[in-house]
This record gives C-alpha cells, sequence and structure tokens, in this order.
C-alpha cells in the first residue's frame, strides 16, 4: 500500500472537525468534490471506510475514529513544529488587531502582554467590539480575533478559549425591590423586565444573553434595548429595568444608584476568542495559545496543544418575539 498524501490527511482531518464537506473545503479552498475525492483516495489506501455520508449528517466510521485519535495529535505537532521553526526563522511581525467586547479585564491584559512579549516584532493593538455587534468586526476583517460572550454559533468562526466563568448578577436600581435581597432565583427574572440590546448581533446571542422565560418556563418581560453598555446602566438607574452581568462587570460598573444583585439558577457567564477560519494566522494562533497559557482555558478549537472541552451552556429561549441582550 502506498503511503497517503499530505493533502488527503488533511480533507480527512478537516472532515473530521467539520463534520460537514462544504466546511471542509472551505477550510481547505477546495471544492466539496476534491475533498470527497481525496476522501476516497485515502480510503482506498487504507482499505476500508472511514466516514459514514447521508443525506442528513456525516460521522466518523469507528476506522475513522481510530485513524483520527492517532492521526490528529501526530499532525498537529507537525504544523505547531514548522510554525515555530517558521517563526523562528521569520519573527511573527506585523500588526495584530484584537477585539474586545466590553471591559478588557485583567486576564485578557496579561494574555495581550504575554503575546507581546514573546512576539516583539508583532504589535498587539487592542479595538472596542460593539456591544450590539460582537462578530461584525471579524467578518468584515476590521480585527484579527475578538474576545466576545458566549454562545457563539457562526460556521464562518473558529471558537478558542474559552474563559473567564462568572456568576451572573441583576443589576437594578436601588429603588427596586430586589435591591434590598441578598440575592435572587432565577425565577425572580419573571418579575424585572430585562433590558436587552438592539443592533447587529445574531438572535441566538441576543436571547442567550437576556432569557425570554426562566428555567422553570415563567416569562419574563421584555425592556428597552440598548446599543451599550452605558447606556443600559443609565436606563437601570431611571427604574426602567435590569440587566444581566458578570461580577466583574458589576464591580468595575459599580454605581451608587445601582446595586448589582447575585442570580442562582442560571449557567456562569463566559468570554471566548473567536476569529474567521479563513483569516487564520501564526499570530491567531500565538495570542489563542498565550490567552489559554494565561487564563488557563480548557477549550480551543484549532490551535495545537490545547484540548477541547465541553461547551459553555445557557439558558435556553423559546419566544421568537424577543430580541434584546445584555452584556
Amino acid at each position: 500500500m502506498s503511503n497517503p498524501e499530505i493533502r488527503e490527511l488533511e480533507a480527512f482531518l478537516a472532515l473530521a472537525d467539520e463534520l460537514h464537506f462544504g466546511r471542509a473545503g472551505e477550510r481547505l479552498y477546495l471544492s466539496q468534490s476534491r475533498i470527497s475525492q481525496l476522501l476516497r483516495a485515502l480510503e482506498s489506501r487504507i482499505g476500508g471506510r472511514l466516514v459514514d455520508r447521508t443525506s442528513r449528517r456525516v460521522r466518523l466510521t469507528p476506522l475513522g475514529e481510530q485513524l483520527h485519535a492517532g492521526l490528529r495529535p501526530a499532525f498537529d505537532a507537525i504544523v505547531e513544529t514548522i510554525d515555530g521553526v517558521r517563526e523562528a526563522a521569520r519573527g511573527v511581525g506585523g500588526v495584530f488587531r484584537i477585539g474586545f467586547q466590553g471591559t478588557a479585564n485583567d486576564p485578557f491584559m496579561r494574555a495581550v502582554t504575554a503575546f507581546r512579549d514573546g512576539h516583539p516584532d508583532c504589535a498587539a493593538e487592542i479595538v472596542e467590539i460593539p456591544l450590539a455587534d460582537p462578530f461584525g468586526a471579524v467578518h468584515r476583517g476590521e480585527v484579527d480575533a475578538a474576545v466576545v460572550l458566549m454562545p457563539v454559533r457562526d460556521d464562518a468562526l473558529v471558537l478558542g478559549p474559552v474563559f473567564s466563568a462568572r456568576p451572573l448578577t441583576l443589576a437594578v436600581s436601588d429603588r427596586h425591590p430586589y435591591a434590598r435581597r441578598p440575592g435572587i432565583d432565577a425565577e425572580d427574572l419573571a418579575g424585572c423586565p430585562l433590558i436587552g440590546v438592539s443592533g447587529a448581533a445574531p438572535d441566538y446571542w441576543r436571547l442567550a444573553q437576556a432569557p425570554a422565560v426562566t428555567p422553570g418556563g415563567r416569562t419574563i418581560p421584555a425592556g428597552p434595548a440598548v446599543s451599550s453598555l452605558q447606556e443600559g446602566l443609565a436606563l437601570v438607574r431611571a427604574g426602567l429595568g435590569g440587566m444581566l452581568l458578570c461580577d466583574p462587570t458589576a464591580d468595575y460598573y459599580g454605581s451608587h444608584a445601582v446595586t448589582f444583585v447575585p442570580v442562582t439558577g442560571l449557567p456562569e457567564s463566559s468570554l471566548a476568542l473567536v476569529w474567521h477560519r479563513n483569516q487564520e494566522t501564526a499570530r491567531t494562533r500565538g495570542f489563542a495559545r498565550a490567552l489559554a497559557d494565561v487564563t488557563g482555558a480548557t477549550r480551543c478549537a484549532s490551535v495545537p496543544g490545547i484540548p477541547a472541552a465541553s461547551p459553555v451552556l445557557y439558558v435556553p429561549n423559546t419566544d421568537p418575539r424577543r430580541s434584546p441582550a445584555c452584556s
């Protein structure tokens, strides 16, 4: 049996990651038919089927699972070694633009510092990402990568390190009845309109940030929608609703007129680094590794050496009329 070609292995690994022939082709800048051709050639060399493909799904066969388990770490080690040698030979220069949604917290800034220290020839620039448009700057190429609030469900984006999981609080006016409580349960959200976000953020993201229903199924009233966190807090101070915020954001934006009440019964809020899958560079991978090292993140989809983890959970929203979100 002849040895597989590198392109056949790349096609198999991309398909194993994506479980979709079209997306695997986009990732490698190849047509869907070319991915199928490369897979058939690899299966011929192996002598067995690696992938089961139906009209509804793509999945690895047991033989494919075995090949993937042994091939992925070896292939990643080769890629990382080549990248390291290339970076040592050429250096990682230019400008790396990093978007950040909300407040640039300490772990993020320490990652920026570590990246700069490790890549002195590369200038790292921090760009603010609007609350109302978490993914637009990445799609438009205005930033190379961005730190955004979870969840992320976009086939065009790579989900990198997920970090900074923190409990949620409800920001309310100090005149609100909840302001006098030491904490509330998620079911109590049915008694407070949630201020959301207007703009280009996808519906699933906005709905995840501002649940339309409690975990028990009670309707949560929709408050006004805003385009920035500062605008939202101004409406909170005016008594027009509450906002769900992670506790570090609550600490940073503490106000004498706003009380941040801990909420139990909701998943924690998390941040994630994302980048466009067609624009991945050595700089992107370098920053992802720096961020994972600093934060102890346990998920990075395509950076060698960082294992995958379970996805971050969030409260489901079933009301299609609801469009606001909170940071």
